[in-house]
């Protein structure tokens, strides 16, 4: 019986319409992670910002979707999933919308604010929806979230550097017309999601960050996204400073986007056909070593090499393998890490990492103006050694987590009925 059940175990490919929905709309969300990233120096020429006013696009939106993130799961307890996704979606596209109509990058800052909130309610969410609803476990069920955050991450650019090409306003009112198809497909495609999340009190979230496992995990993440969102939102500018010394001019949106779309592949293809794998073999806690350490080494590197714009190319490129790997690992850790609701432990953990992603632009353009212009890089690099040293202090309440994979099918299904209960 349990061999041919493990036998007909379905792919992580055939998966129900709805599940698609959310899956195609997770998509569409994580492509507003990197979709500025193209019209940056565009933003920063054209509106007559500094380079760090214009990263505060990162800053206000990764600090409303970090806070935010610790009430999703109150929110979607009370309303259902569906609900929550389709209110997340709807102001994800009017804020994209006003962004894209705004005449300042102040009022870009605080409508990248309003599109931070409606990521929130829908990110934390969609990850709980799909765990809850694919077919093949959790794990495949990660993998698939993933893959789409890969997808998304690699488009984004490109879209916004296709648009950008046109005007800086094209990728926010494209996202606004993506989102609002993707708003559609869940209204349409997604029924009821099974057993609704738990009603949690509101404080639950940030009750949970006592749990040691969690916590353990979620400052891992902060310090990871710190590293991760100085590579992200920063290296445009190097890259643009390094192409007009060699050029005389400056980069058009299209050459950043395919950097950053070669960047976003390499995250995808590594989050779906090898961090699972790697992490089977060596298991989690290694693989998150390995991986921190190899980016800390890349940002060096950048650090060292500001000015030559292939080694910053090639480093924010290959840059993307390894974050493919964290985002998958840590990811399936996080999920399995306590037995907390699904929701509260995936509110925790985003919202904790999200900070860390906010911190990171907030401060890479004060400290590349006031000392020089690789020391953003040096301290991403250092964030991610800090990550290894919490991992390391933390070890014995994450021990377990690579002890996973032993489980029975049978145990894992009780696992995943008291999680879901």
């Amino acid at each position: 019986m349990t061999g041919s059940a493990h036998a007909e175990r379905p792919s992580i490919f055939r998966q129900t319409k709805a599940v698609w929905a959310v899956a195609f709309a997770s998509v569409i969300s994580f492509m507003g992670i990197g979709l500025v990233d193209p019209i940056l120096p565009a933003i920063s020429l054209q509106l007559g910002a500094s380079a760090s006013q214009t990263m505060l696009l990162f800053t206000s939106y990764l600090i409303i979707t970090g806070a935010a993130m610790f009430f999703t799961s109150y929110v979607s307890g009370r309303i259902g999933a569906k609900r929550t996704l389709l209110i997340g979606l709807l102001l994800i596209v009017l804020f994209a919308a006003a962004a894209g109509a705004s005449d300042s990058v102040g009022m870009i800052i605080g409508f990248r604010a309003g599109w931070g909130l409606g990521n929130a309610l829908f990110i934390s969410t969609a990850l709980a929806t799909i765990v809850g609803a694919a077919s093949g476990g959790v794990d495949s069920a990660i993998i698939l979230y993933e893959t789409a955050l890969g997808v998304g991450i690699a488009i984004g650019p490109l879209l916004g550097g296709i648009l950008g090409r046109i005007s800086w306003r094209g990728p926010f009112f494209g996202t606004a017309v993506l989102m609002a198809i993707g708003l559609v497909a869940i209204l349409v495609l997604l029924g009821r999601t099974g057993a609704e999340p738990q009603r949690v009190s509101l404080s639950a979230p940030l009750t949970a960050v006592r749990h040691r496992a969690i916590l353990t995990l979620g400052l891992v993440a902060l310090f990871y996204n710190f590293g991760f969102f100085t590579l992200l939102a920063y290296s445009p500018f190097p890259l643009n400073a390094a192409a007009k010394a060699a050029t005389g001019e400056d980069m058009d949106p299209i050459q950043l986007g395919l950097i950053f779309f070669g960047w976003g592949v390499c995250l995808a293809i590594t989050s779906v056909f090898v961090a699972q794998p790697m992490a089977n073999r060596i298991g989690r806690r290694t693989t998150i070593y390995i991986a921190l350490a190899a980016l800390a080494v890349v940002e060096v590197i950048m650090a060292l090499q500001t000015a030559s714009f292939a080694v910053i190319t090639i480093c924010v490129i290959v840059g993307g393998l390894f974050l493919g790997i964290m985002n998958t690992v840590m990811t399936e850790s996080v999920m399995e890490a306590s037995d907390l609701p699904r929701n509260v432990a995936s509110s925790t953990y985003s919202g904790i990492r999200f900070l860390g992603g906010a911190i990171a632009p907030a401060v890479a353009g004060p400290i590349s103006t006031h000392i020089t212009a690789g020391a953003p890089f040096l301290f991403g690099a250092a964030a991610f050694v800090a990550g290894m040293l919490a991992l390391t202090i933390g070890r014995r309440a994450i021990a377990y987590i690579d002890a996973e994979e032993a489980l029975s099918e049978a145990e894992e299904a009780e696992l995943l009925t008291v999680a879901d209960s």
